[in-house]
């Protein structure tokens, strides 16, 4: 069985720092991992992507083709991804016999509560590869330190939750 976690939360929270220390902290203790890039709006990568999204489709590219801002580029990019999931597969097969998967997603908080295509992304890669996977919410820390703010996030992350079907 293979394991992973879906690294999401807002923009700025900090899910591709996240991926790379936890990437550096498997390997640490002797844990293969491979860092999936589902982010087509980080360009700026600070690890080794094991499958970047940008090679299926680029954010930059949509936006220009379809006339569309970044909040509508990265739903079409998820929309596209997942009709083309099995280049994802493709790129997963070789990796799921002794990997530890981390998925860096984009920020936008509409994919995983809006829209369903991360969600299906999810779905059809836990049941296709036969994936045990956990959502990771990351906030950022400054939520925490107002009640308000933090019941907030506590609700964002639980609503995500339940619409992902993971467990965090």
């Amino acid at each position: 069985m293979v394991f992973g976690q879906v690294v999401i939360g807002p923009p700025g929270s900090g899910k591709t720092t996240y991926c790379n220390g936890m990437s550096q902290f498997l390997n640490l203790i002797g844990r293969k991992v491979a860092i999936i890039n589902l982010d087509p709006a980080n360009d700026s990568l600070p690890y080794e992507c094991a499958a970047n999204i940008e090679d299926l489709v680029k954010l930059s590219d949509v936006m220009v083709e379809h006339s569309l801002g970044p909040n509508g580029g990265l739903v079409y990019c998820m929309d596209y991804l997942e009709k083309n999931i099995d280049w994802l597969e493709a790129k997963l097969k070789p990796l799921i016999k002794d990997h530890y998967l981390l998925f860096d997603f984009p920020g936008q908080v509409e994919l995983f509560f809006l829209h369903s295509n991360a969600k299906n992304v999810i779905m059809k890669l836990i049941k296709k590869l036969n994936l045990t996977l956990t959502a990771v919410h990351l906030v950022d820390a400054h939520l925490c330190s107002d009640p308000g703010k933090y019941i907030s996030a506590l609700l964002l992350s639980l609503s995500t939750m339940l619409h992902l079907e993971l467990p965090m």
